[in-house]
């Protein structure tokens, strides 16, 4: 049996609860041995070692690591066998950047998921609460945590319900309950035994954790708490859901993958070709033949690729911050660039969770109020030419008096405390410019007859001079029932016309999803005002009108909604509020074009099959009266159509479903705990329109990090067709130059690659986005990072580069230069080659498209990499280090500009004849 179906009585003796002293000290410490502490477990944070070690698991850091093993054992066959003392520092030298590359990553990594594990912590600090229990015999304040089960807890407006309650005394009680049901509204609550099996939003006579009292007072007894709570329960479901892999992941894994599969071919075509050369199959030459393999295909890995994706993701994800959006891990700052469909929640996400009165008829006439949310800014407005303001006074007296609740400017915000649907009464008397505080000093409350479920309405008695009236408020089928007539143009009309004219407008208003509330009034005697009956008094009433409540949206979401349609992103409205309301707002925000749009209810959810279900769920953007297991299956039924599923939240209710999708965005203000751990996203302002910039952002850096990959690979195509040439056809001496000579030596590639490549690449993740990039379809997550041509135009450059660079180091040998010399234009060729192209690959077009000083850290990262590149060249260490040389300012200024001419000319081709390969 539940809870709410057993009688207060038979819980208090089931739990040994004094009704007026409570708990002793020594009960509560055996309960809470009993039943735990009242939190829901914190999942488990893996210790800052963990975290670091995790960086190491990416298959291209598996790569490079397997490098550093490749290059260690050159290193010691050189040394060992061969005695070439310097190729063997070379191995170790390129060992050792590689390592420091490998580390620079893990530890970008582990800052960015420290760091947003702190935020979160700090959160959660500010939201620790208290409550008030009974113990001892006293009413004192406990922290929320402490309580146990079998306390009795008193709750005010205002108050958290801290653990699930069954009430015991109720006064006025209402309760929200939004976080588990979805629904805006406040339940009333009352003690009444319930003897069916109902769910949560009908359990009238009980109280859940994390609910919030929004009018009266109430007495529960604590049966559940921590992980027991309805609040536990889906605490639970989530931690059933598996983290996935995020599609950059995925798609630099399969690069991983394609490289590796490269580097074995590099390898077993260097030694093939070797052995050929060698002309004999010896231990020597096979040792010989196999170390410059090996050397060459660590120089066809792109090692500065874990480190700048990181830096880049890092960039991004500092940008976000910068707006409000705090990404939990490195992995997530991408994926919005590749979601597809955002399935949100409607209260609090979509619309302010403030009820709004937004239209009145009152004295016979139309009226809309302008003014969302509590603040009394707005004003009433006639729709009609012969109506005033003054003509809603009759309405907004009765609506101001009959209501409990105030919204007071507390810090420059207005806090609203009370019913929400009084709330919104008060805030329209405000925008009238007036108030309850100064109508009771010229009107007299006498008496009040508060709300019941049964009645449906509450009256205020009110004596002004020596005559009394009686205000109500209520349901308006309930009041027109029991009026004489409705109150049209100053006198009391009671045609059939005009009731039906107040019925119709009623019945519009609803159609158009507002809640309605009626006011009427009644002049009564002193006898009657001190001692009549309700159901004497809340008769023969005179209505003065009618509101139109609705929850509004947020004003900025509706911008939103049309860029993320612009840019093929489906928003889908998930909420547990009524049908109606949910396609109204969907409407408004532009989620849906039509009336007719299909909404499908959780009822039908729980009758379907996954199949079907299936079927209708890329044909939907409307779920009402859903569950959270209804929001996990919606979820997974979309990513089965391989769509990128975002979901929001703010509720608790939303947590398993922000957990199953590929990412999870949370309210950083509204949001539980629950929440914000599942999330992947959270909104620091609560702002949908954050969504909106975190999904042009992730494509943003998405783009930023093709980019990358496009000038990364083109750079090292450029190498190992560059070293390759030589292998095939260096193979006589030409001038002081003596054959076999590699055209780069291994640590001019390791160079390359960490500096002149890598530092430009680092600084492409500053680039803001091209105009068009929230214009295009939501990539393909199985889509290769290289696709669209990308791997066409990094062979065609890179090839073009390669060619150039050997090139240059021909003619450097004819010239009669040395051999360190002849590698050093070989390699400032390849150098001021990507330099000029690292220009070109900011552009999915051409780099006649983009300004080249928008990017400023680009700008100095190129000045850097070619200062110091030309550095390396004059400088004796590194020309012991690395094998370099100085050369002449002639020599120079040709490897400045000469290695331009590639870019450039297949820049224009591309620009004047829109040759997509390239």
């Amino acid at each position: 049996m539940h809870f709410y179906q057993e009688t207060k009585e038979k819980l208090m003796k089931r739990f040994e609860v004094d009704a007026k002293n409570g708990l002793t000290e020594e009960r509560v410490r055996n309960l809470r041995e009993q039943y735990g502490v009242n939190k829901l477990p914190d999942e488990k944070e893996d210790p800052y070692w963990k975290v670091f070690l995790k960086n190491f698991k990416e298959p291209i850091v598996i790569v490079l690591i397997g490098a550093i093993i490749l290059s260690l054992l050159s290193a010691f066959y050189s040394i060992q066998v061969q005695e070439d003392l310097q190729h063997g520092k070379e191995s170790l030298y390129e060992a050792a950047a590689i390592f420091i590359l490998i580390i620079i990553n893990a530890c970008l990594g582990f800052w960015q998921e420290i760091s947003a594990r702190k935020s979160l912590n700090a959160l959660k600090e500010m939201n620790n609460r208290q409550t008030t229990v009974l113990r001892n015999g006293n009413w004192e304040k406990v922290a929320a945590t402490d309580v146990v089960v079998g306390d009795l807890t008193n709750v005010q407006v205002g108050d958290f319900v801290e653990a699930d309650v069954r009430w015991i005394e109720t006064n006025e009680l209402q309760v929200i309950e939004a976080h588990l049901t979805g629904e805006a509204d406040a339940i009333q609550k009352n003690t009444d035994v319930i003897d069916e099996t109902v769910e949560i939003g009908d359990r009238k006579n009980m109280g859940f954790s994390g609910s919030t009292v929004s009018n009266g007072q109430g007495i529960g007894l604590v049966v559940a708490t921590g992980l027991d709570t309805e609040l536990g329960n889906i605490a639970q479901l989530i931690q059933a859901v598996e983290d996935k892999p995020s599609p950059l992941q995925n798609t630099v894994n399969k690069l991983t993958k394609t490289l590796m599969v490269i580097s074995a071919g590099v390898i077993l075509f260097t030694f093939v070709v070797g052995m050929i050369q060698a002309g004999e199959f010896s231990f020597e030459s096979i040792g010989s033949v196999l170390s410059t393999s090996i050397a060459l295909a660590v120089a066809s890995i792109p090692d500065a690729l874990p480190a700048v994706l990181s830096i880049v993701l890092t960039i991004g994800a500092s940008k976000m911050a910068q707006n409000r959006g705090l990404i939990k891990s490195l992995s997530s700052v991408e994926t919005l660039g590749a979601t597809s469909y955002i399935c949100s929640d409607k209260t609090g996400t979509l619309t302010r969770n403030e009820m709004t009165v937004v239209k009145c008829f009152s004295n016979g006439h139309y009226y809309t109020v302008s003014g969302l949310g509590y603040a009394p800014t707005g004003e009433i407005h006639s729709t009609e030419n012969n109506a005033t303001t003054s003509d809603t006074i009759p309405f907004l007296e009765g609506a101001i008096l009959c209501n409990e609740a105030t919204v007071k400017e507390i810090d420059g915000e207005y806090k609203p405390f009370g019913n929400p649907t009084e709330v919104a009464l008060t805030v329209l008397g405000l925008k009238a410019g007036l108030s309850k505080e100064e109508l009771v000093q010229k009107k007299e409350i006498v008496r009040t007859l508060p709300f019941t479920s049964s009645r449906k309405m509450m009256s205020v008695i009110i004596k002004e001079g020596a005559n009394y009236l009686l205000y109500t408020k209520g349901a308006p089928d309930v009041l027109v029932n029991r009026s004489q007539g409705i109150l049209t143009e100053g006198a009391v009309d009671s045609s059939e016309k005009t009731r039906q004219l107040f019925v119709d407008t009623v019945e519009g208003y609803a159609e158009g999803a507002l809640r309605t509330l009626a006011v009427g009034y009644r002049k009564i005697t002193e006898q009657e005002a001190l001692t009549g009956s309700v159901e004497e008094l809340e008769n023969d009433l005179v209505i003065t009108g009618v509101a139109g409540i609705i929850d509004p949206a947020r004003e900025e979401v509706k911008e939103s909604v049309r860029i993320l349609k612009n840019a093929n992103v489906e928003v889908v409205m998930i909420t547990g509020d009524h049908e109606k309301t949910a396609k109204a707002i969907a409407l408004e925000l532009g989620i849906v074009n039509s009336t007719d749009a299909p909404v499908i209810k959780g009822v039908e959810i729980e009758k379907m099959s996954d199949e079907e279900l299936y079927s209708r769920v890329k044909h939907t953007n409307i779920y009402a009266r859903v569950s959270p297991e209804h929001k996990q299956r919606i979820v997974k039924q979309l990513q089965k159509h391989g769509q990128i599923v975002a979901m929001t939240g703010d509720g608790v209710n939303d947590a398993p479903a922000l957990r199953a999708a590929d990412i999870g965005i949370a309210m950083g203000i509204a949001g539980t705990e629950v929440t914000k751990d599942s999330a992947d996203l959270i909104l620091m302002d609560d702002k949908f329109t954050t969504i909106e910039q975190s999904v042009k952002s992730g494509r943003t850096i998405y783009a930023n990090i093709k980019n990358f990959m496009r000038h990364e690979l083109t750079t090292n195509v450029a190498e190992v067709l560059s070293l390759l040439i030589g292998l095939i056809f260096f193979t006589q001496s030409i001038g002081d130059v003596p054959a076999a000579t590699p055209t780069l030596t291994a640590l001019m590639i390791l160079w390359v690659n960490m500096v002149s490549d890598a530092v430009p690449s680092f600084s492409l993740g500053y680039d803001v986005a091209e105009s068009d990039i929230m214009d295009e379809q939501p990539r393909d997550p199985n889509e290769s990072v290289l696709a669209n041509y990308t791997w066409s135009r990094v062979l065609i450059r890179g090839i073009f580069m390669g060619a150039l660079v050997y090139v240059a180091f021909l003619w450097a040998a004819h010239q009669g230069l040395s051999s360190n010399q002849a590698q050093t234009v070989a390699f400032l060729t390849l150098v001021y080659g990507q330099l000029w192209h690292v220009f070109d690959a900011r552009s999915t077009k051409t780099l006649f498209r983009r300004n080249p000083f928008e990017n400023k850290h680009l700008i100095a990262a190129v000045l850097f990499a070619g200062i110091s590149s030309y550095l390396v060249t004059i400088i004796p260490f590194f020309n012991t280090v690395m094998g370099t040389a100085p050369l002449t300012l002639d020599i120079y200024l040709l490897v400045l500009f000469i290695p331009a001419l590639p870019t450039f000319i297949l820049s224009g081709i591309k620009e004047l004849f829109g040759v997509k390969i390239w």
